[in-house]
């Protein structure tokens, strides 16, 4: 029988596991709120610990260094937004370009409801791109291509519909609706208004649409 013993990792050990996954939810619910809003490398691990009212040598039970931590904020968000982006473009009762509307309508209410200081966690790590470690490109650059196929298959389906016009790939499209997208997030939270999102959706729905 082996007699090898598996480290203890550094920090408070939770005591029970129930407490482990509500901290360990806690502390990525911390980063999901304070990095939409200040971005990854103005944030500091007092403030993500203060702001859900743990000890800070717990988040080192819990991950490994801020950019361990940093990653899996990045992952609950993408795995959240999809979700989102999802129940949008697979509303088959409408049709393909109205279910791209319906999502820019949708994060617009979302920002509302944090009175535009949420920004999005990807458009805010993109602009920190040249000062975060090679790992956190290589996962934001997965994420975008993720959600650019989402709403490529959704023109697509506009393109087979007659919605839109096909001078250029779905692929595209979907790259140039996401290159606007993240600009019009961060006019929005400048000026406090959806009206940047919705003059987005304007411009990007005119120019491609079939004569």
């Amino acid at each position: 029988m082996s007699t090898e013993i598996t480290p203890r990792r550094r920090g408070r050990p939770p005591k029970t596991d129930r407490n482990y996954t509500d901290t360990r939810e806690a502390l990525i619910r911390s980063g999901l709120a304070l990095l939409t809003r200040t971005g990854y490398l103005s944030t500091g691990i007092d403030a993500i610990v203060k702001h859900v009212n743990v000890p800070k040598g717990s988040f080192y039970y819990y991950f490994e260094n801020k950019e361990d931590y940093g990653r899996v904020v990045l992952a609950a968000y993408d795995s959240f937004f999809q979700h989102k982006l999802q129940k949008s473009l697979s509303d088959t009762s409408l049709s393909p370009l109205a279910r791209l509307e319906s999502f820019v309508k949708n994060a617009g209410k979302g920002m509302q409801k944090y009175d535009f200081t949420r920004g999005c966690l990807v458009g805010n790590l993109m602009q920190e791109s040249p000062g975060l470690p090679d790992t956190f490109r290589q996962q934001l650059t997965e994420i975008l291509g993720n959600w650019q196929r989402h709403v490529a298959a959704c023109l697509t389906d506009a393109i087979a519909a007659g919605e839109i016009n096909a001078d250029r790939s779905a692929d595209q499209l979907a790259i140039i609706f996401w290159s606007g997208w993240e600009g019009a997030v961060m006019r929005a939270r400048l000026f406090q208004s959806t009206e940047p999102l919705n003059e987005f959706w304007r411009y990007f729905s005119q120019s491609i649409r079939a004569a």
